[in-house]
């Protein structure tokens, strides 16, 4: 359970209850969510900070379980759960209430045999810094109501074993760990990850301080000191102990990387993964190659080359640190004229958020990405799309990544922006599904399917320049389709892939290398999701304009496919075949 709640977590979770509005015509989904408030229950007795960044009340000051017998104090109660749901389902009707049933009951399952899995292979490892800037930053952050901020200092006072706290998460952390010390047949960490956290460490615990500093929040200093003082500590624990025992070797055990592959949501085998995707791979790649001389006679470059082309726009397009903001935003409103104009999907009546990430922020996820809010009891928060923050030298240069281009820009905004993520959960917000829909049947096929997909239906509308590096992005989702199973199943080594991704896909150095850390141990399996969604979205609308022919109506598919909540690809399938398509027939 802990496992399937922490990685829809990093997938961005949300829960929504039924609006007033909607209360009559989805009677049904009160019902629902009764069944998936007794796991919710779960999550918030083992995870409360998740449950509370939800919205589950009464949890701001509570902290995450390590305590001892974790493991199957975790399991007897997600046991117990999933037999009440089954309970449940004997008796249930309704098939609306049937599916969301057969929804929980799967999530739950595959996070029994993900924890069982993880249990008997991998020796415990807690990046316990993140988890306490996570826990103080959902608490202070500037789209959570001021009234929750103090609950921020009671939870640190909790991480530092101190306002009733049985130990200091530190301590607790060591304890978890230590106990499996003498189980035989467990494999440590990566090295490389555990290299990587002691590095960002510093960054990341010096963000607390930088978080509570921005608050007017008054006596959280001496606490916050013991907290770091524990960190550092921690620290040097993992170095002593925890890096003798790290394995060299970045690859999973086979059994866990397919089972992580399925909580990605990618149900397929990773020798298919590689070929579907080499396959569309070389196809998108002809697509730069006829578009370039396009961009290059445009631009007046000399060459024609993809690969030296977007080096050029990376170069001639290179974007400041304090104009991010503004061009992004600037982007974002000629993104929404072409979706008005192209009648693409109903825009929002409010704007979309965008913001600059911290430091802190940046070290714990350096690349763009969406910032969810609280979202069960939402009370008008919304999304931010995050741009990491781009370090400025002495002499006053900034930083340049592949995020910071012009041409790069429209891309990553129809992606995390709209119509991309911020549309996709949004929707949910403004619409409500039920709980059952929007938490537990997420997984990151069917989010980040949407989000390439958004990039497809505006990209015939950019500038030349931002089409090609459109279809970049795409050649990249290919490549990591078949370049995470390459690494995993060692068939590729990590300098290979690199080679590749930075000589082929025209992508920078430090990009390149967030991906092989992606790939190899940050979250293997992850980023085959991408292009794997993708074609089942593409197969999704192919199939519904062969049935509707010339009554399809783009607007009204993509508005009932926002409307349904994160939906994996089979279940969406089912409601576009069955309700959206008589639907539109009938008219």
């Amino acid at each position: 359970m802990t496992r399937m709640i922490a990685a829809a977590t990093v997938a961005t979770i949300l829960v929504l209850t039924v609006t007033a509005a909607a209360a009559d015509e989805h009677s049904w989904v009160e019902r629902s969510n009764e069944n998936a408030q007794i796991v919710l229950d779960v999550v918030a007795e083992f995870n409360p900070e998740s449950a509370a960044s939800l919205g589950v009340d009464g949890l701001d000051e509570a902290i995450i379980d390590y305590r001892p017998r974790l493991y199957e104090r975790n399991r007897s109660a997600s046991e117990a759960v999933l037999g009440e749901l089954r309970e449940r389902l004997t008796t249930e009707k309704e098939p609306r209430v049937r599916q969301d049933l057969e929804i929980l009951i799967q999530a739950v399952e595959d996070g029994l045999r993900s924890e069982q899995l993880t249990r008997d292979t991998l020796l415990p490892y807690f990046n316990v810094s993140q988890t306490v800037f996570r826990g103080v930053r959902a608490l202070v952050d500037p789209q959570v109501p001021r009234e929750r901020y103090p609950a921020a200092i009671v939870r640190m006072q909790k991480y530092a074993g101190l306002a009733g706290a049985e130990k200091p998460l530190t301590e607790l952390a060591k304890d978890r760990t230590r106990e499996r010390f003498d189980v035989g047949g467990l494999v440590g960490p990566y090295r490389g990850e555990v290299l990587q956290d002691l590095q960002r460490s510093e960054s990341i615990i010096n963000g607390i301080e930088e978080l509570l500093t921005g608050t007017d929040l008054e006596g959280w200093q001496e606490t916050y000191e013991v907290l770091a003082g524990q960190l550092a500590a921690y620290n040097d624990w993992v170095r002593a102990e925890i890096l003798p025992r790290a394995r060299d070797d970045y690859r999973l055990p086979g059994p866990l990387y397919e089972d992580a592959l399925r909580n990605w949501g990618v149900d397929a085998d990773p020798v298919d993964l590689i070929e579907q995707a080499t396959k569309g791979y070389m196809d998108i790649r002809n697509e730069m190659e006829a578009l370039a001389p396009l961009v290059a006679k445009e631009k007046g470059y000399e060459t024609s080359d993809y690969r030296e082309v977007i080096a050029l726009l990376k170069r001639d397009g290179a974007l400041d640190g304090d104009k991010l903001l503004d061009h992004y935003n600037d982007v974002l409103r000629e993104i929404e004229e072409i979706i008005v104009r192209e009648d693409m999907v109903t825009l929002p009546e409010r704007d979309a958020g965008i913001r600059i990430a911290t430091e802190a922020e940046t070290a714990v996820q350096p690349a763009p990405h969406l910032d969810i809010p609280r979202l069960l009891g939402n009370t008008g928060e919304y999304p931010y799309f995050v741009i990491p923050k781009l370090k400025q030298y002495d002499d006053g240069s900034w930083q340049q990544t592949d995020d910071t281009y012009l041409a790069g820009s429209w891309t990553l905004t129809a992606h995390e922006a709209r119509p991309g993520h911020e549309m996709q959960f949004s929707s949910i917000i403004e619409s409500g599904v039920s709980i059952a829909r929007a938490l537990f049947a997420f997984n990151s096929a069917n989010v980040e399917g949407w989000g390439l997909y958004a990039e497809a239906i505006v990209r015939p509308y950019l500038p030349l320049d931002a089409q090609l590096i459109s279809l970049q992005y795409r050649l990249m989702r290919a490549g990591r389709m078949f370049l995470d199973p390459m690494l995993n199943l060692g068939m590729i080594t990590p300098e290979e892939a690199k080679r590749l991704i930075v000589e082929d896909m025209a992508v920078g150095e430090s990009w390149a290398q967030n991906e092989i850390e992606r790939y190899t141990y940050r979250i293997p399996g992850q980023a085959t999701a991408y292009y794997y969604g993708y074609g089942k979205m593409q197969a999704l609308r192919a199939q519904t304009e062969l049935y509707l022919r010339d009554a399809f109506d783009q607007r009204a598919f993509h508005d009932f496919v926002l409307a349904q909540g994160i939906l994996p690809p089979d279940i969406l399938m089912d409601a576009v075949m069955n309700e959206f398509v008589p639907s539109q027939r009938a008219r």
